[in-house]
Formats: C-alpha cells, structure tokens, sequence
C-alpha cells in the first residue's frame, strides 16, 4: 500500500508525479528543483542558494510526512555544472550533519527549467 505525500510548503508537481510517495515505512521525495513556492521561482541564480532552496523543500515535504532531515537515508544529486560540487556540497552540509545519508552526486546534461540542481532523497520511519 502506498500513501500519496503533498504540501502547499513546496513546489506542486509539473507533471504526473507525487512531492512523495509513502510506503512500506520509506517516504521517496522527487526530484526537488530549486524553485520556490510562494514564487514558482527559482529562489537565485548560483548553485548555493539553489541548493538551499530544493533542500529547504525537501525538509518541507518531510514534515508534511511527518518526517525530519535526520530520517533521509540516501539522497542523489543531480548538478549541471560538477564544478560546482564544492559550493553545492557546503550548503548540502547545512542541512545533513553527524550521521549522513548515503549520496550519489553526479553532472547531468541538462534539468528541467535550465536549473543548476534537483535533489531527491529517501527517507525511513
């Protein structure tokens, strides 16, 4: 049985997606974009405050689960430009400290809306 995850406190879905997904005791968020809610808006232009942004919702759509960031037990990031790992990898470490989730970070060739990141995470009760 899965159970549909949903909050006004970040993105609604562009397309035939769910923020996340519940079952069987995980919560799989999408693929977050850097993208505001209040807006429909990119929260900036760089890597670090796009950054910001796609984990600020992914800790959203974890409290709408229930859920905290320290529940994330694998996130894959997907960024543009792997040149700006480092600078990604500085605001990641805002969000996840002490025990970690397992991560795959790799460059893609292109996001949707031309953003420089998406970041999805599974998270476990």
């Amino acid at each position: 049985m899965k159970k549909k995850i949903e909050t006004a406190a970040a993105p609604v879905a562009i397309g035939p997606y769910s923020q996340a997904t519940e079952a069987n005791g995980f919560v799989f968020v999408s693929g977050q974009l850097p993208v505001a809610p209040e807006t429909g808006a990119f929260a900036g232009d760089d890597i670090r405050s796009q950054t910001r942004q796609s984990l600020t919702n992914i800790r959203a759509i974890l409290k709408e689960a229930g859920l905290e960031m320290e529940d994330v037990v694998k996130a894959n990031v997907y960024l543009k430009d792997m040149g700006e790992f480092g600078a990604m990898n500085e605001v990641y470490a805002e969000f996840f400290c002490g025990d970690c989730p397992a991560r795959a970070a790799v460059q893609v060739a292109a996001l949707p809306k031309d953003a420089r990141v998406e970041i999805e995470v599974i998270a476990a009760r």
